[in-house]
């Protein structure tokens, strides 16, 4: 935001090839779902050593099983890594192997179809990642995770793949001059002997393991008000107080109203946005969202743009979450498109146009050097590579071009339709075709098809002429591009004298030449290929 597994469980391994050979290669358990995790956490300032137990609440899909697993990231030879103490249920110890980052748990009898259960975990270690532990930039000592893609694994057992969400409460025990920010909303404080506090967060919606958050550390908190009955709140370094509080209360109110007026409802107890150690840019967690800015530079256009995409992953990246690694798009390549619709909606259309222009051009920049990529991947195992600026700004283009193609009232009924089926679940992105197809009421398999699955861009050639005689105009486009042949309409606009904008026609380009003609009563004064902006493409189109 790398997976090497060796699973040795006859039910796991039936999994996978239930799984499907289109999936990401994490070998899912099919026969079972986790529904909620307690991760009681205590940290201390004595070293960078926790002590944790997971309470693992599960039910079984599939009778017959015998163990089920979770990843945690096991003792390295550097000293980091957890070490399990024990797993019990109901009181009860249960036997279980830790080996290759993997903790199998046997149960005490075979499953049951519809069966729940609940296992603890006690388990202690220096977090390797996940969990950044050691001082802020003010060398104020803090505890932040940062747990994309999995890396929860880390720090805490779990299956640490998005598509098996679940609810989560944090428990954390830390010295009381430390503020603690989970998921969710505040269930408890209490202070403790020895200069100790226990603080509760709750989180009642499913989300993925990646979205899980903790930050423990000094902290100024502003509390913003509600919007639609969400606490909006801004925690960061007392340090920063003052233009923290400022940059935030500019833009998250505004942002967070925008996207719920146009998507739909916000599905958490809160939004905050926390200054955190550690976090690259920012990192959309589920209700917190944590910046590695420093706030003086949130307080920029940048910073705008910045708070408006991770705004908007709380819609798309965490509430409707992609069901599999290969369909990662669904969630960065939306949020960039939401924060470029932020900025037409706050700054105008030409801001719009410049936002697209820059995005256009680290789309094409990337696919000259790397024409095969696609937007989905195929099967995805190193996940250090899921992420590149085209899975960002060529998805971002794909849903423009999506856009202009079917028209924003049918397109923003669509993207409302998809948010509502799939909120708080997963989707893939066949579901998300499918319901732009039901909405629109067209065959859309030839637009995602070409443009998520195919790799490089539309580049055209075009010449135009106008036959005084017969008062025509007739327009050649010609595809110059290795790739296979695009399928795509693309608008022309045609400029007339005493008319202030151009009429515009749509040529579907589907051959290596293409030829159309129109009539026309008198010359144009000029005649354009996509004037709008509504194809990625690299096109010329000159008087012939």
């Amino acid at each position: 935001m790398t997976k090497t597994r060796l699973i040795v469980t006859l039910c796991l391994m039936q999994a996978i090839g239930a799984a499907g050979a289109r999936a990401d290669t994490y070998p899912r358990q099919l026969g079972l779902h986790v529904d909620h995790y307690a991760f009681h956490i205590n940290l201390s300032d004595s070293g960078n050593e926790i002590a944790g137990c997971a309470v693992v609440e599960l039910h079984f899909i599939s009778p017959g099983l015998t163990s089920f697993n979770l990843n945690l990231i096991g003792r390295r030879p550097d000293g980091k890594g957890m070490t399990v103490d024990s797993v019990t249920s109901q009181g009860r110890p249960l036997q279980f192997q830790f080996k290759d980052n993997w903790l199998q748990i046997d149960l005490p009898s075979p499953s049951k179809a519809s069966e729940f259960g609940e296992y603890t975990v006690r388990y202690h270690g220096i977090p390797a990642a996940g969990l950044l532990i050691g001082p802020n930039r003010y060398g104020d000592r803090s505890f932040d995770s940062n747990n994309w893609p999995d890396k929860a694994r880390n720090w805490l057992p779990c299956i640490d793949h998005p598509y098996n969400k679940a609810t989560d409460e944090m428990i954390v025990t830390a010295p009381d001059r430390y503020q603690v920010i989970s998921n969710g909303r505040p269930v408890e404080q209490i202070d403790l002997p020895g200069n100790m506090r226990r603080t509760v967060w709750r989180e009642s919606v499913p989300i993925a393991t990646w979205l899980y958050s903790l930050a423990a550390a000094p902290y100024a908190v502003q509390y913003l008000g509600r919007i639609d009955g969400t606490p909006l709140e801004t925690w960061v370094f007392p340090q920063e107080r003052q233009v923290g509080f400022r940059a935030f209360a500019a833009d998250a109110g505004p942002i967070f109203e925008f996207y719920s007026n146009l998507i739909g409802p916000f599905s958490y107890e809160k939004l905050a946005n926390v200054e955190a150690n550690g976090t690259h840019g920012g990192m959309e967690l589920a209700s917190d969202i944590f910046y590695g800015y420093p706030p003086g530079l949130i307080a920029t256009l940048r910073g705008q743009q910045l708070i408006a995409h991770e705004t908007a992953h709380q819609w798309f990246g965490d509430s409707v979450t992609e069901s599999d690694w290969d369909d990662v798009w669904l969630s960065e390549g939306f949020a960039t498109y939401l924060a470029l619709v932020y900025l037409k909606h706050a700054d105008g259309h030409d801001a719009f146009m410049a936002g697209l222009e820059r995005s256009r051009d680290f789309v094409l920049d990337f696919s000259a050097k790397h024409p095969n990529y696609t937007i989905v991947h195929e099967n995805i195992s190193n996940l250090r590579t899921i992420l590149t600026n085209q899975i960002y700004q060529k998805g971002a283009w794909t849903l423009h071009m999506l856009h202009d193609m079917l028209g924003p009232t049918v397109f923003w009924a669509g993207m409302r339709d998809y948010y509502r089926r799939y909120r708080n679940g997963n989707a893939s992105t066949a579901d998300f075709e499918h319901v732009m197809e039901q909405v629109s009421g067209k065959d859309l398999s030839w637009f995602f098809h070409e443009w998520l699955n195919e790799g490089g861009t539309l580049k055209i050639a075009g010449r135009w002429r106008y036959d005084a005689h017969a008062r025509q105009l007739s327009v050649e486009l010609d595809q110059k591009q290795r790739q296979p042949l695009f399928r795509m309409p693309v608008p022309l606009g045609i400029y007339v004298k005493g008319q202030l904008s151009p009429t515009l026609e749509t040529l579907e380009v589907r051959n290596r030449k293409n030829v159309f003609s129109f009539p026309l009563s008198a010359p144009p004064l000029d005649v354009k290929l996509d004037p709008n902006a509504s194809v990625l493409m690299v096109a010329s189109l000159r008087r012939h």
